[in-house]
């Protein structure tokens, strides 16, 4: 891979060559903004990200906590550029550092757009509703690529949906992105049905096949984004392809993975799960280990009020995995271009035996609470109830109650005629997917009979 590629900063759907060609403001930034103004993103608001959202509104939801990785990532992005510009001298005259940072700030911005309410719960019960009507798949004459997709729905495919087909009735392209924000937001760029005899080296262990980031529906698309900024292939089929991740991802994935590690902890003692000397059991092994910490112990204890003591660890404790992430990303850098390393890499940081030890078992701990185990509970409920309900629009389409829920359903999410069966039911998905928590929860209640409209 090459960084001319990588750096592509061309738009899906957008011919106009000049059309970023200003000074003060580049293309990437020019994405960050698209994203952040889009109405997917201000719906996040209203999606959790761990904890429902209490009365105390210092709690986390899906947004703080985009903003969050996003301004990790810029570090993280900007950390790497610096090196990248040191290790290929010839790119220093076309770009500069922040570039890098702009892009990976983008595409963290980003990561997250896709979540359905509820979550993981939400993928899990558009998934069960498929599997449990199994039925459907001959009905539907669905092909496997296609019934994968559903079975195995997918936050992360949603979202290069969202990014890329927004209003397909309208232009293409949807946001339209650069196609290095756009490359470098695939975590796992892969479809969700794959013939491992189709991989050129099935002997790598990859971390970007966990999931899959793009449905059938896009694999055109994809295609085209993966072409244009020029990543590594990893199969020989051309239909369902397979590529490596773009080298910014696995930044864009480090600043997520520290942020949820530390920043849930902070909510944890918030909500009173966690008191002032756990924080200081879980957090000091890596303050420690900051460059100035004799400062930095001695400020933390000038600080009186519990609240911003923990927020002061925080800061310290993130400033310390940026560098850390850094670190391992120069390290493996050769690797990274030519697709050899697949890993995460906060795997392979100083402090991994803290990130993934103590703090991975406070974070478990903190997510076995009542409050987040009964909100994904009563999500699953809601998100299944609501497909099911809605699938009937296609299941029945003749019966009254059908076309009553037709005239609710907005019209963006109503099946054209020249829809494939695939069509019709991922327009069904979509609307329920881009719910926020408290709509979906409420069209449930009114839909089951549980609350009236006011």
């Amino acid at each position: 891979m090459n960084w001319n590629s990588l750096l592509n900063s061309n738009r899906i759907g957008d011919s106009r060559k000049n059309y970023d060609a200003f000074v003060h403001r580049s293309a990437f930034q020019r994405d960050f903004d698209r994203i952040i103004f889009s109405s997917a993103f201000r719906r996040m608001q209203d999606k959790t990200q761990v904890f429902p959202v209490p009365e105390n509104d210092f709690i986390h939801n899906r947004l703080t906590h985009s903003l969050e990785v996003a301004m990790v990532g810029r570090s993280l992005g900007n950390l790497a550029g610096e090196f990248v510009l040191r290790t290929e001298s010839n790119l220093e005259a076309h770009h500069s550092m922040n570039v890098f940072g702009d892009i990976v700030a983008a595409a963290s911005l980003a990561h997250d757009l896709g979540n359905p309410p509820f979550g993981h719960s939400g993928e899990k019960a558009i998934g069960d509703y498929f599997a449990k009507n199994s039925a459907l798949k001959s009905r539907f004459n669905l092909s496997d690529w296609q019934w994968n997709d559903l079975l195995k729905y997918e936050g992360n495919a949603h979202g290069f949906r969202l990014l890329t087909n927004h209003h397909p009735a309208e232009f293409y392209g949807g946001m339209r992105l650069t196609y290095a924000t756009l490359a470098a937001f695939l975590k796992y760029p892969r479809p969700s049905l794959v013939d491992y005899s189709d991989l050129i080296d099935s002997s790598i262990k990859r971390a970007s096949a966990k999931k899959f980031s793009f449905f059938a529906a896009e694999a055109s698309t994809f295609n085209q984004v993966a072409e244009e900024a020029d990543l590594h292939k990893l199969s020989n089929n051309s239909e369902a392809p397979i590529f490596a991740r773009h080298p910014l991802t696995f930044l864009m994935e480090g600043a997520d993975n520290i942020c949820y590690r530390i920043i849930d902890l902070e909510d944890g003692f918030k909500l009173g799960y966690l008191q002032l000397s756990e924080m200081e059991d879980l957090l000091f092994p890596l303050i420690k280990l900051s460059a100035d910490v004799k400062q930095t112990l001695k400020k933390y204890h000038a600080i009186g009020d519990p609240g911003e003591k923990v927020g002061y660890l925080r800061a310290k404790s993130l400033n310390v995995l940026v560098y850390q992430v850094s670190q391992v990303f120069e390290q493996q850098y050769s690797a990274i271009m030519n697709a050899s390393f697949d890993a995460e890499l906060t795997d392979f940081i100083q402090s991994v035996d803290i990130l993934e030890g103590p703090i991975k078992e406070a974070n478990l701990f903190l997510y076995n609470r009542n409050p987040v185990v009964e909100i994904e509970l009563a999500g699953y409920q809601v998100i299944y109830g609501l497909l099911e309900r809605f699938m009937q629009i296609h299941l029945e389409p003749n019966h009254s109650i059908s076309k009553k829920l037709k005239t609710i359903l907005p019209s963006q999410f109503h099946a054209l005629e020249s829809d494939s069966n695939y069509c019709k039911i991922m327009r069904i998905v979509d609307y329920i997917a881009r719910m926020t928590d408290t709509y979906a929860l409420n069209l449930y209640r009114r839909l089951s009979g549980q609350s009236l409209p006011s």
